[in-house]
Order: structure tokens, then sequence, then C-alpha cells
């Protein structure tokens, strides 16, 4: 059977005559058909063989929500690698952890005086991360002021570094306000960085005597862990020394 006898088959057999409406329903050419010009085996009407067109493929469309999505998220993480690179100056900031040395740095005091965290070498020094914005730096004040009186006698010495973009005056008057009897320090970025890019605050780090990191406190706990770490500090022994200096029990 040839190609064009086929499809003049299966087009008769989808049809009606035009003329007498017989039903071509069978699939079988007509009696009277001639080759290649079908015809009604009933009445001998000539038939138009239909044309059969096969509907246009449409191209698949992309949902124009998910590019957007997508697109945001790939600019997002563009944004945070090239802003932890400007931050990090495309080196990773020194490990460290317990039992390493604290980082040393120098900052400036709000009376323009320079404060070394060498400078309070045997003690037992707590450099806590805060700022004026902070809500929780506002629970956590009072309670560092609380045991700068009760621990400073034993070596306790608590250091705040403002880690905002707040002028001196406006830290000044949050200090004032917080009743804050240790060094307050403008803090630099350099300085986070150096100590893990301080994530969250407040966050506090306790040095023991020797100048060693015993603890780490991130964002607001109560008063009763910072004093823990406290006493870790104190309990320690200074570089050089052979008595070790004990806190008070209480």
């Amino acid at each position: 059977m040839g190609i064009d006898q086929s499809l003049n088959e299966t087009s008769v057999s989808a049809q009606t005559c035009a003329k007498c409406g017989s039903a071509l329903t069978d699939g079988k050419p007509p009696v009277s058909a001639l080759p290649g010009k079908p015809a009604c085996d009933v009445c001998g009407a000539a038939l138009v063989p239909m044309q059969v067109v096969a509907p246009p493929v449409q191209p698949k469309r992309r949902n124009p929500l998910a590019l957007v999505v997508v697109a945001v998220i790939a600019a997002g993480m563009l944004y945070f690698g090239l802003h932890m690179t400007r931050r990090s100056g495309g080196n990773n900031p020194p490990a460290f952890g317990f039992g390493t040395p604290a980082p040393d740095f120098t900052l400036e005091t709000l009376d323009g005086k320079n404060v070394s965290l060498s400078d309070f070498k045997g003690k037992a020094v707590v450099v806590n991360f805060w700022a004026t914005w902070c809500g929780p730096c506002k629970i956590e004040t009072p309670w560092l002021v609380e045991l700068q009186n009760q621990y400073g006698s034993q070596g306790l010495q608590v250091v705040g570094v403002a880690m905002d973009d707040s002028g001196k005056d406006e830290i000044a008057k949050f200090a004032k306000d917080m009743g804050m009897n240790y060094p307050v320090l403008i803090g630099k970025e350099a300085v986070g960085d150096a100590y893990g890019g301080v994530p969250a605050l407040p966050e506090s780090f306790f040095v023991g005597r020797d100048g060693k990191i015993v603890d780490k406190i991130i964002g607001l706990k109560g008063r009763s862990d910072i004093e823990d770490s406290v006493k870790k500090a104190l309990d320690t022994q200074a570089q050089g020394t052979t008595a070790q200096a004990r806190i008070d029990p209480k």
C-alpha cells in the first residue's frame, strides 16, 4: 500500500459524505473509488481527503517567579562572598580557641588614651564586645559592673569594647547611664575579626591570668553563667609564678 493511498484511507474513515451523509467509518476504501480519488460508495460523490495538521509545538516556558528567586539567591551569595572577602582582606582570621593566647590589641578609651590587653598581664580579663544599640547588652552590663565590684580585688578586670558606629559622646552617655566601672574602648573591625568576627552581641571572652582564653559566651546568658566563667579565669596561674591564685568560694 502506497503512502498516498494510506493517507486517503485514513482520511475517508474519519469522514461522512457531504452529499448523502453516509458515515464512512469502516476504515476501508470505497468500492467505487478510483485510485487516488476516493468516492462515496453509496452515492458515488467524490470525497475530499481530510488533511491532518499537527498542532504546533509550544516551547516550554519557565516560571518567571522561579527565575527571580534564583537571581536573588545568586546576587545574595555574591554579595556575601565579596563582603566577607573585604572584611578579612582575603585571609581567614587566625584560629584560636580555649587554651590559646588571647589576641592582643590596642584601642582608644573615651578620654583618648590607648589601652592594650597586655596591660592587664597577670589579671583575669573579661573582654566584652557590646554596642549601644544592643538590647541584651543593656541587660548584661549591670551584671558586669557587679562582678567587677565583687571580684576586682581578686584580680578581675572587665574591658568593654564598643562595636558600633556611634560617636564617643553617645558611647560615653551609655557608659555613664549604665555606671560602667571598667575601661570602655572604641572597637575596631580588625579587633573583632581577630576574635572570630564577633557574630553576635554581646560576646565575651574570658582570659586567664596566663593570657590564655578559658571560656567564651555568645549572646545573653544568665548572670550565674558569666560568674562561673569569671571564676574559671581567676582560678588560673599567672605565667612566671608558682602560687595559684584562687577566688572567694562564695
